[in-house]
């Protein structure tokens, strides 16, 4: 069985993840959604409602693909949570240069860890290059319309 881990925040899970998930879901059997707890970025959703967010959005991804989809949350480090759900592939979508330079160093660092596994960057579509979760939710904080941006059964 080929396990896929995609990692996140998903704070909240936007447009851009979709996409990521779709794509990502031809390629494995079972794709894993780690949910990153991380305190550290102070997250505007609590994890209960990330979780719920991820799942609910996972689930007619799941229905028109027949694949299996399971949302973990994590707290370790990303290369653990690989080992801990069976990973051997980690999914990275990647928006811009910056992105691929932030992401080839973690990449490197996992690789050197846990050589068994491999990271996969796929490409953001030009449409939704723009869309990341740390720009939606200052938009939200700031009482902006996000919905062009996000899933639209997300309700905030």
């Amino acid at each position: 069985m080929r396990i896929g881990l995609y990692p996140g925040t998903f704070d909240p899970i936007t447009l851009g993840h979709i996409d990521i998930i779709q794509r990502a879901m031809a390629m494995v059997d079972r794709l894993v959604i780690g949910v990153a707890i991380n305190r550290d970025k102070g997250p505007l959703f609590n994890l209960e409602d990330r979780v719920a967010m991820v799942q609910a959005e996972c689930a007619p991804i799941i229905a028109k693909t027949g694949g299996e989809i399971v949302v973990h949350p994590f707290e370790n480090l990303l290369i653990d949570c690989a080992r801990d759900v069976g990973a051997t592939v980690i999914v990275r979508g990647l928006r811009a240069v910056a992105d691929f330079e932030y992401e080839s160093g973690i990449a490197q660092m996992n690789k050197a860890m846990k050589s068994e596994t491999e990271t996969i960057f796929m490409l953001t579509p030009p449409e939704l290059s723009a869309i990341s979760s740390t720009i939606v939710r200052d938009i939200l904080k700031n009482g902006g319309d996000v919905s062009q941006f996000i899933p639209s059964g997300i309700k905030l």
